[in-house]
């Protein structure tokens, strides 16, 4: 059984390279190094930093690597390049020279394994391409560098001519290369059809193999555990399964499937809980809104709705978990909808912090508000503020904390100059006995909104400086209705301490912006833990 950090099995990262061809991303070198410092604190074997020489911000990354600007504790630093060009020598070959320019101690060469590949893009001869694996690998092995090839296509080569591939990896592995990627570049295999080519090549050769999926049939992380239950003892993915088309095999998918179901500690287990943290981060850096749903890393991945699950998730957690959460670092969530009993409840509240274990009239009034609301179009499953409000208010009645109260407000929208649209609101609250009016301006009513009443607060919930909007999300509940459609308005709302969402639905945008609104501020005010003055 291999162990974290040994050399008999490696968790190669390319995130970095094959990652970056998604859509939409577009790493600095800055970012590059960020990214490889997150990606070391998971544990990886490798970090494949990109092209050098082909790319001037790959090129960058790699000389600032080579400075001294990027320390890994546990990841080895990967150039990648092709072989030499048909017709030069290696020592000729400018790419060859950018790749040992890189620094680097390891070196993945990408080398045509489908005949059709090497006559028809590449334009070359059989005997050439084998050529140009050998050259290049002897090469960069005579210059110190640890050498794995991937061979681009083997899959469908090797379903074209079961021979040409397997020549590639012998031209390689006779030349020193330590490893073999074969590569399901166009994403088409299905992880029976993996496991078979995996262990007919390792079968034939005896060659050390590894996997690189493509997700393109939503199969790329169960395809690499085929591969690695055949004899694979090399796996390649990104963080995210970020990738070109449908993407690469998820990193941390992988990871978790490895450790947690197939009982191969490939990463050290202190790094295991930071596999959450590092692929949101990741996900900030890349300018993508991190996946909810994502195996293992995402915010939903132990998010339980149904009544019936919670009932039994009361009872054991394992009942409805596959593994324990916090092991890849994640934590379990209940989620309170109109499909919410009375255990989703208790379990709700419990995460926040509230005991309802002795409180089974309250939590039967919960139960009822809950499922009226989100029959009227609330969703609280994405609001755990305007959720806590509502079962603090069922536990207080008219002994909670009232922070002020609405007299009236009022919303104006004026077009000044053709383009320009400036909101006014006006609020009227009581407030600690006093009658407070106060107007502002804003780029949209909501914005105008929310200044006024921070404006009539602010001296006496000083705290409120502190808190501010940071999201805002309109959705039309049913669009047969067109303008007379009810609204669903989510706030998010941060102290920078934290953050929390709230919820306002009604038939009027404003009034559902309002609602959601009230509840950020009053919630805010709670944290903060400001007098009531009503």
């Amino acid at each position: 059984m291999p162990t974290a950090q040994d050399d008999t099995f490696h968790v190669f990262d390319t995130t970095l390279r094959d990652g970056g061809q998604r859509e939409g991303i577009s790493y600095s070198a800055t970012d590059k190094i960020a990214v490889a410092r997150l990606l070391d604190d998971v544990g990886v074997g490798f970090i494949e930093g990109g092209w050098p020489g082909a790319l001037p911000t790959d090129t960058e990354f790699f000389a600032r690597a080579a400075r001294g600007e990027l320390e890994l504790r546990h990841a080895r630093l990967v150039a990648f390049g092709a072989t030499r060009k048909a017709g030069v020598r290696v020592q000729d070959d400018k790419q060859v020279a950018a790749l040992l320019a890189a620094q680097t101690p390891v070196v993945c060469l990408v080398a045509k394994s489908d005949v059709r590949h090497v006559t028809d893009a590449l334009r070359t001869t059989y005997e050439e391409n084998l050529a140009m694996v050998r050259d290049t690998v002897a090469y960069l092995v005579g210059e110190g560098r640890r050498v794995f090839l991937d061979c681009e296509h083997f899959f469908d080569g090797y379903a074209h001519d079961r021979d040409y591939g397997v020549r590639v990896l012998a031209a390689a592995f006779e030349s020193g290369a330590d490893v073999g990627v074969l590569c399901d570049t166009n994403g088409g295999m299905l992880p029976m059809g993996v496991g078979q080519v995996v262990s007919e090549v390792i079968e034939r050769t005896g060659f050390r193999v590894g996997m690189h999926a493509q997700d393109d049939t939503a199969c790329a992380v169960a395809n690499t555990l085929a591969a690695v239950e055949a004899g694979a003892t090399h796996v390649q993915g990104t963080a995210n399964g970020y990738g070109e088309r449908a993407g690469n095999a998820d990193l941390f998918a992988i990871i978790g499937g490895l450790v947690t179901k197939m009982n191969r500690p490939v990463v050290p287990a202190e790094c295991l809980p930071e596999l959450v943290r590092v692929s949101h981060a990741i996900a900030e850096i890349a300018n993508i809104a991190p996946d909810t749903h994502q195996p293992y890393v995402g915010a939903s991945a132990f998010a339980h709705k149904a009544g019936l699950h919670a009932s039994a998730i009361k009872v054991s957690p394992e009942l409805y978990n596959h593994m324990e959460p916090a092991v890849v670092g994640n934590d379990m969530r209940i989620l309170v909808t109109e499909m919410a009993g009375r255990a989703s409840i208790e379990l709700k509240a419990r995460e926040l912090g509230i005991d309802l274990t002795n409180e089974p009239e309250a939590v039967g009034r919960v139960v009822t508000r809950v499922k009226e609301l989100e029959a009227a179009g609330s969703s609280f499953e994405a609001a755990d503020a305007s959720f806590e409000l509502l079962v603090r208010s069922e536990l207080e009645g008219s002994e909670g904390p009232t922070f002020f109260r609405l007299e009236s407000y009022r919303v104006l929208v004026e077009q000044r100059e053709p383009g320009e649209a400036v909101s006014e609101a006006t609020v009227k609250l009581a407030v600690d006995g006093e009658r407070v009016i106060a107007t502002a301006e804003g780029n949209g009513p909501v914005s105008a909104l929310d200044r006024a009443l921070r404006q009539a607060l602010a001296t006496f919930y000083p705290s409120l400086a502190d808190v501010e909007l940071a999201d805002y999300k309109v959705r039309i509940l049913d669009g047969r209705f067109g303008t007379d459609a009810v609204t669903r308005v989510l706030i998010d709302t941060t102290d920078h301490k934290g953050e929390w969402t709230t919820v306002g639905v009604h038939g009027n945008v404003i009034e559902a912006s309002w609602r959601a609104l009230i509840d950020a501020l009053n919630y805010g005010l709670r944290r903060a833990g400001a007098p009531a003055l009503v």
